[in-house]
Parts: structure tokens; sequence; C-alpha cells
């Protein structure tokens, strides 16, 4: 199980990532949403679509989110789900989103 709390926890230990609100709710940005906590028993991550499929598939907390027609996240039910699964997703989507040695993550130039 797990809390909004500590999905934040894991979501602003991604290098770069920030918290900012997004339709009443909170969002994860790392150049671009990678995850949001539309309520207090979901997350959003925004994968790409294979992945968000992949993951919906092999894991029963996971679903698939569908906006504007199109294909935008995998929904996880947090009360199931398994933390180091989560924080990998969140790694994922991070990446996706333009996270990680493109924002700095301590690398020279």
């Amino acid at each position: 199980m797990l809390t909004p709390d500590e999905v934040r926890a894991a979501a602003l230990r991604l290098d770069g990532a920030v918290e900012m609100p997004h339709h009443g709710f909170p969002s994860f940005r790392a150049g671009r949403i990678f995850a949001t906590l539309p309520d207090p028993e979901h997350l959003h991550v925004m994968l790409h679509e294979g992945d968000i499929r992949a993951a919906a598939a092999e894991w029963p907390w996971c679903s698939e989110k569908w906006w504007g027609g199109k294909l935008a996240a995998v929904r996880v039910t947090l009360a199931d789900a398994d933390p180091g699964v989560v924080d990998e997703l969140l790694r994922d989507a991070h990446r996706h989103a333009g996270g990680g040695a493109r924002r700095g993550g301590g690398q020279s130039s």
C-alpha cells in the first residue's frame, strides 16, 4: 500500500522533478508532466503507450487511463500497489518527460 505522501516523496527524489498544481490536484514535472495524483486513492503515470498497456496487463492494480480519445497514462490504485514497481514506473515516466541527465543531474557539461 502506498499513500499520496509516499508517492510525492518518490516523485520528488527524481532529478529536476518539481510539484505543481494541475487542474486542482498535484502533478509532478520534469520538463513535462510525468505523474499526477488526481485523488487520494490513485496515481496517474504518463508512459509510452506500450508501457501503459504492459503495466495494465501485468499488475491488477494498474489500468489504462484514456483522456481525449488517447491512451494517456497508467492508473495506479495506491491501496494495492507494489511500492517498488510504482517507483520504477515513476522513473520511466520521468525519463520520458525529459528528466534525468538532460536536466543537469549533477553531470558536468
